[in-house]
């Protein structure tokens, strides 16, 4: 069965979906800010994304770039042509205006899926320089030698390279985290990252974690740099 997530702080229209979506087969899940879906696709992946743009905390507009390898369907009722080409060429699959037509929209839909058919089955392999990291065998290899990482290491570089330009807040690096290592906390934070930093730059002397002082943590768009924290 093909998981659809919804994302949108709308509950009536996400109530709709829903049920619409329950009548086509569809298992669904849903999000009611840009940060929760956020949050949910750090550790799962849905077979497409029914995107609203107008969303508390992280606006659609900001989430869009971060979602990777997943057709994303946005629906909005902004429907000026220079919105939509933006947001196509930004990453979106399809855009539909609301209020839509309930068959438009499953028909868009059915299509996004056929050309993705396997989305929901593919474990990605996300690359950052010369960084490997593999979710289907949890694996992760510099310079195409294998660096052997904890389990919060490994969550840790997993979540900045989903996000290779966004810097991590700790909060939101713990809220993210948690799931795969529960006992994480804010006072062992900055050694994990420490550990994990130090594991990388081994290999090729490659600094790829760089502290942002006061906020959180972001992969070092110059990792050949000199980079203080």
């Amino acid at each position: 069965m093909k998981k659809i997530m919804i994302v949108d702080d709308d509950v009536c229209i996400g109530d709709m979906l829903e049920e619409l979506l329950a009548k086509e087969n569809y298992s669904t899940v849903r999000a009611y800010s840009g940060t929760e879906a956020l949050l949910y696709l750090s550790s799962h992946r849905p077979d497409l994304i029914l995107l609203d743009l107008m969303l508390p905390g992280l606006s659609g507009e900001e989430l869009l770039p971060l979602i990777r390898n997943i057709p994303v369907i946005v629906l909005s009722a902004k429907a000026a042509v220079n919105d939509k080409v933006e947001l196509l060429l930004g990453g979106a699959s399809d855009y539909i205006t609301k209020p839509f037509d309930r068959s438009e929209l499953l028909a868009r839909i059915a299509v996004q899926l056929r050309k993705n058919p396997a989305a929901g089955d593919v474990s990605p392999v996300f690359t950052f320089d010369d960084i490997r990291l593999d979710t289907s065998s949890r694996t992760v290899t510099v310079s195409g030698l294998l660096v052997r990482l904890t389990k919060t290491e490994y969550a840790i570089l997993k979540l900045l390279i989903r996000n290779p330009s966004q810097v991590i807040t700790k909060s939101l690096m713990l809220d993210r985290i948690s799931e795969d290592t529960p006992d994480c906390v804010e006072s062992s934070l900055k050694v994990h990252v420490s550990n994990l930093r130090r594991k990388l730059k081994e290999v090729n002397g490659k600094d790829y974690i760089e502290a942002v002082w006061g906020i959180g943590f972001k992969l070092n768009e110059d990792p050949t740099a000199e980079n203080e924290s």
